[in-house]
């Protein structure tokens, strides 16, 4: 199967060469429920997962998210095993995943990557990145055991996630000294979290050619409006996406119920206006990977790639979301 069809959008992973869509694909819903995972996802049937993967490809997504601590292994197994049940050849897709600092030494990213390939084989790893800032190594450390996997073939590009504009900067210049390019910065990014636009994040990333990736961009499904009109739902969601979910219901309602507006004017859903918004709003600087847990969000997600909002729409949303630009002492 092809995971590029003819005429959709592309945009450059940072200044890699790789090709992306603009939306990609969240995979930690694919750790099988298992283990602390299972406070934020229940287990998906690997028959839904194979649909739900061949639902984004057919539809153009030609990249997928994974990480070493969704479910240590298990996200990126079943992720494989989707691409090879709708028969993907490696070249027709992106694979990202993460390694998981804690408290590791920078030894540990080459030690891991046999297991990280081993887990997702035969898919390549195009991006790897450290998953959070907070590790027994310094950036500097991290970027270089980073730069030899690149140079002895075993990943296509690096990547950081959670990290502040000033760790931002030292992974950049770290990488630069061994002639690669910091790819990406994996952010929480979304309507109700603009942050990166005030805690130097965007401006960073414009400044050294660095891709946001949004993570969590429909804010666990509070932007799809369907908690506001049914807050009961939240009694069935797991545990802690319940609190998080709570807390953010009336602060959200008026957002929320304009996008539902556009989204009824558009003959779409409000997840795909919110989407649609995070990935144009900011060119193509932000790149945003929502989960999956049904088919139906994963064609979403298709139609958000290929939606575009009119100048007054997205000012409209603009305008009802800028408070959620508030800048915050500490984090990105």
């Amino acid at each position: 199967m092809s995971a590029t069809p003819s005429g959709a959008r592309r945009v450059q992973l940072g200044r890699t060469g790789i090709e992306i869509s603009p939306i990609g694909l969240g995979t930690w819903q694919f750790a099988e429920g298992k283990g602390l995972d299972r406070f934020v996802y229940e287990c998906l049937d690997q028959d839904l997962v194979n649909e739900i993967v061949r639902t984004a490809l057919v539809g153009g997504i030609n990249w997928f998210d994974t990480a070493e601590a969704y479910g240590w292994g298990r996200s990126e197994r079943c992720l494989a095993a989707a691409l090879r049940a709708n028969g993907v050849a490696d070249e027709d897709v992106v694979v990202a995943t993460k390694w998981m600092p804690g408290m590791r030494t920078a030894a540990s990213i080459g030690r891991t990557i046999v297991t990280r390939r081993r887990c997702l084989y035969p898919y390549s790893i195009s991006l790897h990145q450290v998953h959070q800032p907070i590790a027994l190594a310094s950036v500097k450390a991290q970027m270089d055991a980073m730069a030899d996997l690149v140079e002895l073939g075993l990943i296509r590009s690096v990547g950081v996630s959670n990290f502040w504009e000033s760790w931002m900067r030292k992974a950049h210049a770290a990488l630069q000294k061994r002639g690669l390019p910091l790819a990406s910065n994996q952010v929480k990014v979304s309507l109700l979290n603009r942050r990166i636009e005030t805690n130097g994040l965007l401006a960073a990333a414009k400044d050294l050619g660095v891709t946001i990736i949004a993570w969590s961009p429909l804010e666990m499904g509070m932007l799809t409006g369907k908690f506001h009109e049914d807050p009961d739902l939240l009694k069935c969601r797991p545990l802690a996406r319940r609190h998080l979910l709570r807390l953010k219901l009336e602060s959200s309602r008026e957002l929320v119920g304009t996008l539902g507006e556009i989204a009824d004017a558009n003959g779409v859903s409000t997840a795909v206006v919110a989407l649609s918004w995070l990935v144009n709003y900011y060119g193509d600087t932000v790149v945003a990977i929502p989960g999956a847990t049904k088919v139906s969000q994963a064609e979403q997600n298709v139609m958000a790639n290929e939606l575009k909002l009119t100048a007054k729409e997205t000012g409209a949303i603009d305008e009802l979301s800028k408070r959620f630009r508030r800048r915050v002492p500490f984090g990105p």
